[in-house]
């Protein structure tokens, strides 16, 4: 029986995360499923029960669940995918043992959660600033995930951050829908440089982030677990074929180095559309010129280099955790995970 740790889940869309936090605030393990909720409520079972496999005894824990799944077009509306979830984690589970992040409500239990659930819904980008703006004096998080990328300035202990839905947080460029997996590469640019001319690409699903990223050497090995665009082989090759496809052609239209090079500029278009946001977050009062960035996600190598062009000191999110052998990287790829169960480990009785 494990007295007084926690189990913190992030409930995605694409992945379920979960981070074990011993009594001693040690972040003990980190996992991460492929769970494609979108097609159904029993990729999370599954997702959940390969979880507490891993995890092992979880007798005497305590879970602390944020959630992003409830956006899944699986659900008419956000409403029904907060309460989805957190019926789903209350039949696994039991409702004592449950604790809901609600944002600036805090932790709820799941009955009353459900009745907040404008709060609950997406909330998982505020419980890692809330952490980070809990250890550092200022500075930007930066979360580059598979899917989408959070931008959250904080100062004085404060997270300065006045939108709280996804659809401001669009607006205020808090939330860009841009990752290192699984973004649509039309979604980057809509046309590239190629044997001397303007390629337009096609509004097509043939290739993703993911995709180019591995033509450049960037991913990290266990950031891609879902199935490719054309559900085929995840190698250079394959992801050149799929490159290819995007300009209408087959990969023999050029070597590995033409697409290497097609690849870098739809990654440079990227990394530009965050820098500019980070620059606009940046030039906000309050935020001193040294204020670090503070890297967090599986594409967090993006913000390392966002770091070098604005000349900015880079922080790791996992710097900001006391964590057994290896874990680090996991740290940093499941940030809310880790943080949400940090958090209920502060502030639970």
């Amino acid at each position: 029986m494990r007295h007084d740790a926690i189990l913190g889940w992030d409930l995605g869309g694409a992945h379920t995360k979960a981070a074990l936090i011993d009594s001693r605030g040690c972040v003990e393990r980190v996992e991460q499923i492929p769970c494609p909720l979108w097609q159904g409520v029993h990729y999370l079972d599954s997702g959940i029960d390969s979880v507490v496999e891993r995890i092992g005894d979880n007798s005497g824990l305590k879970h602390a669940v944020t959630m992003t799944g409830e956006l899944v077009d699986l659900f008419p509306d956000r409403d029904t995918g907060v309460k989805t979830l957190i019926d789903t984690m209350s039949r696994h589970f039991s409702n004592t043992s449950l604790a809901i992040f609600a944002g600036p409500a805090g932790f709820l239990n799941p009955e009353k959660a459900v009745r907040h659930s404008p709060q609950v819904a997406s909330a998982n980008w505020l419980a890692s600033a809330s952490w980070v703006a809990g250890r550092l004096q200022a500075g930007l998080l930066v979360d580059v995930g598979s899917t989408t990328s959070d931008l959250i300035a904080f100062a004085d202990k404060q997270v300065l951050a006045c939108d709280y839905s996804d659809h401001q947080r669009l607006v205020s460029q808090a939330l860009i829908y841009t990752g290192v997996v699984r973004t649509p590469l039309m979604a980057i640019t809509g046309k590239v440089p190629f044997a001397g001319e303007w390629v337009y690409l096609m509004a097509e699903h043939f290739a993703t982030t993911a995709d180019i990223y591995r033509l450049n050497g960037d991913l990290p090995e266990t950031a891609d677990l879902l199935p490719s665009a054309d559900n085929g082989e995840k190698s250079v090759n394959g992801s050149a074929r799929r490159l290819a496809r995007m300009l209408g052609l087959d990969i023999d239209a050029t070597d590995l180095e033409g697409w290497r090079g097609v690849s870098r500029y739809i990654a440079e278009q990227q990394l530009r559309q965050l820098v500019d946001a980070c620059e606009r977050i940046l030039s906000r009062p309050g935020l001193p010129a040294s204020a670090p960035l503070v890297g967090a996600g599986v594409g967090r190598f993006l913000v390392e280099r966002i770091c070098h062009r604005l000349n900015r000191p880079y922080v790791g999110f996992e710097e900001l955790f006391t964590c057994a052998e290896r874990m680090e990287s996991k740290v940093a790829e499941c940030a809310p995970a880790v943080a949400v169960a940090s958090l209920a480990k502060d502030q639970l009785p």
